[in-house]
């Protein structure tokens, strides 16, 4: 990997951020290079969140992301708003369960994921996230379900430490929905 920038996009508690910090603290623990940076509507919740997540080899020189490599879209409006940024041959995972009006781009690679059926299947809709972080990381390759279950151990303590399995099968509920 030379350098992967991933933006992630949905509504104010659908856990994008929590994703772009499991990916960037995953990078941290594979001692790559790594930004994070968070973007929220004036909402908190239901509101529109995004961040932008670098992971590189080499120095980051900056942590803003004008044109993703990946994209993980939670919705209808970050579709809207973030498809036209994504590269050409990049990828673009979506929650196929919150997008009613799909029209995707023909020079992108597109991986539709039903992640809030998947996550309602598991017995939690809060972990549709991981159901689609899961589709990223069986896609691109970046990091492994291990390196995932690794962070989760960290990142998952406490009271928390009671989440770690739900999310572990989410995660792979994910790359199963995508083939890989």
């Amino acid at each position: 990997m030379n350098e992967e920038k991933v933006i992630i996009a949905g509504f104010g508690g659908q856990g994008v951020m929590l994703m772009g910090q499991i990916l960037s603290h995953a990078a941290t623990v594979a001692d790559l290079n790594t930004t994070w940076i968070p973007s929220y509507g004036p909402e908190t919740r239901g509101g529109t969140a995004n961040c932008a997540v670098t992971i590189g080899e080499e120095r980051i020189n900056s942590p803003v992301v004008s044109v993703p490599d990946s994209l993980i879209i939670m919705n209808q409006p970050s579709l809207d708003k973030f498809q036209k940024k994504l590269k050409k041959g990049g990828i673009l995972i979506a929650n196929k369960s919150q997008i009613s009006d799909a029209v995707y781009r023909d020079d992108i690679e597109v991986y539709e994921v039903d992640a809030n059926k998947q996550a309602l299947e598991i017995g939690n809709l809060r972990v549709a996230n991981m159901v689609m972080l899961g589709a990223y990381i069986a896609v691109t390759g970046v990091f492994s379900k291990d390196d995932m279950f690794a962070v989760f151990e960290k990142i998952f303590t406490g009271r928390k430490s009671e989440l770690i399995d739900l999310n572990k099968k989410a995660l792979e509920a994910g790359i199963r929905a995508v083939g890989k």
